[in-house]
């Protein structure tokens, strides 16, 4: 059994909004050492598989279809092991 963490961001050079504003905010609460705020999505997946290859392949598949737009997103993950509960 394996679990994933997966971060997906918007592509360096894309508008983020939600980080704009939540850097305007930060500024007015009177955090002036910010240059820049990027935010993102946290997916954690478990995964009910015994092969780290297959597992890892199955990850990659659902982030190119589903998890992100791979036009505007990027993603990256990380893949552990865990003991069966």
């Amino acid at each position: 059994m394996f679990e994933a963490e997966v971060f997906i961001t918007f592509k360096e050079g894309l508008l983020d909004p939600q980080g704009i504003a939540i850097k305007g905010a930060l500024v007015s609460l009177g955090y002036d050492n910010i240059s820049d705020v990027r935010v993102g999505k946290y997916i954690c997946i478990k995964l009910n598989n015994q092969d780290k290859d297959k597992a890892k392949s199955e990850l990659e598949e659902m982030c190119a279809k589903l998890l992100s737009n791979p036009v505007i997103e990027n993603y990256r993950y990380k893949i552990m092991e865990k003991s069966s509960e």
